[in-house]
């Protein structure tokens, strides 16, 4: 698989992974000025990017970055970000602030992290019943604790 990246802004920088190792790519803040997230607060941060996969069934699932979120309380808004295949507008990352103080986004920042994922397109049925299972119904903490 390849993805191929268009800078929609000469300062945008193109994702990459911080090791070898890394299972996503660093998405970097493409601004001309810093951006200040109060507590509460969302804004939408822009990447200076777009991209496209050279497969049909990959999604480009953006997360956010575990230091961020844990350090300052700074995560994304929609907690996972789907990009579409066919999706070809500048990416735009929702921050939100959940910490007590104030946050400042500079331009260069690691502020998420793309994942690409296969995707299913299954065939959709509707039916009168399903099979039955062992947890049937059981919802939220049936299984219990242990």
């Amino acid at each position: 698989m390849k993805l191929t990246f268009k800078k929609t802004d000469e300062k945008a920088i193109i994702p990459s992974r911080a090791t070898e190792a890394s299972a996503g790519l660093d998405i970097y803040a493409c601004l001309d000025e810093p951006v200040t997230l109060e507590s509460g607060e969302i804004k939408m941060i822009p990447t200076g990017l777009t991209a496209m996969s050279d497969c049909d069934d990959v999604a480009m699932l953006i997360y956010p970055r575990s230091g961020l979120a844990t350090k300052y309380g700074v995560s994304l808004a929609n907690c996972v970000g789907v990009v579409d295949s066919d999706y070809r507008g500048e990416w735009f990352i929702p921050l939100i602030n959940h910490g007590k103080n104030s946050f400042v986004v500079e331009h260069g920042m690691r502020i998420a992290q793309l994942i690409p994922t296969k995707v299913l397109f299954p065939e959709i049925e509707v039916s009168e019943t399903l099979t039955e299972t062992e947890r049937g119904e059981g919802g939220f903490g049936s299984s219990g604790l242990k």
